[in-house]
């Protein structure tokens, strides 16, 4: 008899993602319980046995539960509490590609800054993180000028009001991929304050992703950035 997949009726895996996007897949954890998400990190373990030519394999919103469960199931994965992001091999690949900035308008966005700066990272790209420059300040940003104006493209994760995308876009020539996130009080509505305000920036250059969605623009940043295709 043979034995019962694991995964029946919990999921199924795309593991040809990477040979047919450049890219493979990621598992976003919440909302699935902790038997499920060791269901599936074994699988991807077992059939890759240790070898990830496409690229790790990322594990995204995950739980305490959820990292208990991954630190188990893979022994040297590299755990970013912060981020809630767990990858498997834990090394990036080496980076290729333009540089990609993720701006972090205050410290309580970090946890979706990193998301997006790891996501861009273990995608291939040479990454650097800047942290709380919000416009209540505004001399912090300007004072990292020649750090965003050496990057290909720039992540600015901002909760709150949601200007510092568009003061940003307004100084740079790379594109802006702007990320609302849930921060702020309550006249915020849990981040569709800011992502309004991202929709409605008047600077041009700006595409705005999903509330907390690091993983998303650190995915659309990885592309960006890649590499020229080579004519050959």
């Amino acid at each position: 008899m043979a034995e019962p997949d694991p995964l029946e009726g919990v999921a199924e895996l795309d593991l040809q993602r990477a040979a047919r996007r450049g890219y493979p897949e990621a598992v976003y954890c919440e909302g699935k319980t902790p038997d499920q998400v060791r269901a599936i990190a074994e699988a991807v373990r077992d059939a890759d046995q240790g070898e990830k030519p496409g690229g790790a394999t990322l594990f995204t919103r995950c739980s305490d539960d959820h990292l208990d469960v991954l630190s188990h199931v893979f022994s040297d994965a590299a755990i970013d509490e912060t981020a809630r992001l767990v990858a498997w091999p834990p090394a990036p690949p080496a980076p290729v590609g333009g540089p990609v900035v993720v701006v972090c308008a205050g410290t309580s966005d970090l946890p979706v800054a990193r998301e997006a700066l790891l996501t861009a990272a273990y995608l291939g790209r040479h990454c650097e993180l800047v942290v709380d420059v919000g416009v209540a300040g505004l001399h912090r940003i300007l004072a990292r000028l020649p750090v965003l104006r050496a990057a290909r493209v720039i992540v600015v994760v901002a909760g709150m009001d949601g200007a510092l995308p568009s003061v940003v876009a307004g100084l740079v020539s790379a594109p802006v991929v702007a990320v609302p996130t849930s921060v702020g009080y309550g006249a915020a509505f849990g981040g569709i304050a800011p992502l309004l305000a991202m929709l409605n920036a008047c600077a041009p250059g700006v595409a705005v992703v999903n509330i907390d969605n690091g993983y998303g623009a650190g995915h659309l940043a990885a592309q960006i950035a890649a590499p020229a295709a080579s004519s050959d």
